[in-house]
């Protein structure tokens, strides 16, 4: 993949596909991670020389063309408080004549933020027509959003058929970090799997587990699991669909998958909820489960000792509701614990969320923006923004 140093950008206007789908309440950006994490990449472009660094993202999933509650204008402030210098935010459709003829009338050293790029017919379809338009933004263009690298959307792999490009520094720390994953990780290497559904993970699950030495299965997908041996699971989530998968999966790999062996139910899905622990094959009827329980917490903690690789997707419980945090909580404070020693890779909204809430995000080698691109990724997939990279 080409990086940064690849591409002169001297005196040059540079295209950069950030991600900055953060979330907005009220008009205001409750989280700027993902602003932050742009920032290295603009830094390094106007040291360089670039005379105008013009930033273009989308945000949410608008259907119908623009609507002011997808607008991209409240990151504008964010952006230029982290940054620490004026950012110009262009409204109306980032491939108009009106925005090319702000961008062009940008003073040299300005830095700019264009509106959704979803708001542009075609984004989603890699339209030829507006790949050009977008083109005609730069001089050069960088891919700076592994979040979309997964997508082959004309703001993500279009306009690098049409400029100069190359990775940013974002995107090629991810593509490394995740490659160490693939790559002759060190051993033992500990994959840790948790959410609702196995059928959003069964690629990821099948594609590492020849190479793991432990997969610890958490969250809503090891009650699937659970149900594929014949345990009693009560109204927990599970999906029906996918107990032949897990019985193949626990036929092939049943020495290296470890599941909770109880449980923390509740008789309602709320933080409100009666709770009690029960062994994870024994959950009553009329009660679900909504975390790992306190023997398990105990168990993959055990089975991550010593762990030379780890990578962790995905909560352990529901994790929103307190009462049923204990468990993600447990495999955070695991993780961290691990020391230098360890390589590990957190990724997915609520592992991030707790391993930040822990305090010691610094602690782990690298965390990842990436949520579905990183999955892709693992799953052994090329990824049309990477590929368009090189």
């Amino acid at each position: 993949m080409q990086n940064l140093n690849s591409l002169n950008v001297s005196g040059k206007r540079v295209l950069v596909r950030v991600d900055y789908n953060v979330p907005v309440k009220d008009g205001v950006v409750q989280d700027d991670t993902r602003v932050t994490a742009s920032l290295p990449t603009i830094r390094a472009l106007l040291d360089a020389g670039a005379r105008n660094v013009i930033l273009m993202s989308h945000f949410g999933r608008p259907k119908n063309g623009p609507e002011e509650k997808y607008s991209l204008k409240p990151v504008a402030p964010v952006l230029e408080g982290v940054l620490g210098q004026p950012v110009t935010f262009i409204a109306g459709a980032a491939d108009s004549d009106d925005t090319l003829a702000a961008v062009q009338a940008l003073p040299e050293g300005a830095v700019a933020l264009l509106e959704n790029v979803r708001f542009s017919a075609g984004e989603e379809k890699n339209d030829a027509d507006l790949n050009a338009r977008l083109a005609r933004l730069g001089d050069a263009f960088v891919l700076d959003a592994f979040g979309s690298a997964h997508r082959a959307h004309s703001s993500v792999s279009g306009v690098a058929g049409l400029l100069p490009h190359a990775g940013g520094l974002l995107l090629e720390a991810e593509v490394t970090a995740l490659g160490k994953l693939l790559n002759n990780p060190a051993h033992p290497y500990v994959v840790i799997i948790g959410g609702a559904k196995v059928s959003d993970k069964l690629l990821v699950i099948e594609n590492l587990l020849p190479t793991v030495d432990r997969m610890l299965i958490g969250g809503g997908m090891a009650y699937t699991f659970v149900k594929a041996q014949g345990g009693k699971i009560g109204k927990s989530i599970h999906e029906d669909d996918f107990l032949d998968k897990a019985r193949e999966l626990l036929a092939k790999y049943g020495e290296k998958i470890v599941l909770p062996t109880d449980t923390l139910v509740a008789d309602a899905f709320s933080n409100e909820a009666n709770t009690r622990v029960v062994p994870t094959a024994e959950i009553p009827d009329d009660w679900e489960g909504l975390d790992i329980g306190p023997d398990s917490r105990e168990a993959f903690t055990q089975a991550l000792a010593g762990a030379k690789t780890v990578f962790w997707n995905g909560p352990m419980g529901v994790f929103e509701f307190e009462k049923f945090a204990g468990g993600t909580n447990a495999i955070a404070q695991a993780v961290a614990d691990l020391g230098k020693g360890t390589y590990s890779v957190i990724g997915g909204g609520d592992s991030v969320s707790a391993i930040n809430k822990s305090g010691q995000a610094d602690r782990v080698s690298h965390i990842s923006t990436g949520g579905g691109a990183s999955l892709e990724l693992l799953e052994g997939k090329a990824l049309p923004g990477v590929e368009a990279m090189k």
